[in-house]
């Protein structure tokens, strides 16, 4: 599939059918969106919300979660805010999302059939990961968006003031919901 990948992205360019697409590294909104990496929301989200290439910061991962105040989800925002002027942040989670009752011991289940040994592991586990936890979903999207908007707007390097507001969106209709 990445070879038929490269084979396509060669012809993309050689044509030039990026012209419409380029843009400054500035959000013309001031916007950053994180959301899910559900591939129902990969066309649906912008053309839900309206929005085009060069309009804003689109961060995605599995969940549309902050799960380490210090790791790449926060530093991204981070960047966005005080580096590429992002003013406002929206966090979208989704209805039916993969993530929301994720068990974690099934995880480490399909990781060793995929040949990760035990050994590995419990090297992981030494190095005071717990492994069951980080791999484990949650119970609530509503309450994951929630919780994720928090962690924002506590986090100690977030300026005061700044508008982070949360929502579910349904993969089918791309209709948001609020979350209060």
């Amino acid at each position: 599939m990445i070879d038929e990948i490269l084979r396509y992205n060669r012809s993309f360019v050689s044509q030039e059918r990026y012209a419409p697409y380029q843009t400054s590294k500035y959000p013309d909104k001031h916007l950053a969106v994180l959301s899910c990496m559900d591939t129902r929301l990969t066309e649906l989200l912008p053309a839900a919300l309206g929005l085009r290439n060069g309009d804003v910061k689109l961060i995605k991962n599995a969940g549309a979660v902050v799960s380490h105040p210090f790791g790449s989800i926060m530093r991204s925002l981070l960047i966005a805010v005080y580096e590429l002027g992002v003013e406002e942040i929206m966090v979208v989670g989704h209805y039916d999302c993969g993530v929301q009752h994720m068990d974690g011991e099934e995880m480490l289940r399909h990781m060793g059939e995929r040949g990760i040994s035990e050994d590995r592991i419990r090297l992981v586990e030494s190095c005071g990961i717990d492994l069951r936890r980080w791999l484990t979903g949650f119970d609530s999207a509503e309450d994951s968006v929630r919780a994720t908007v928090e962690q924002i707007v506590s986090h100690p390097l977030m300026p005061d003031g700044l508008v982070v507001r949360g929502f579910l969106m349904d993969p089918a209709t791309g209709r948001l919901d609020p979350v209060s």
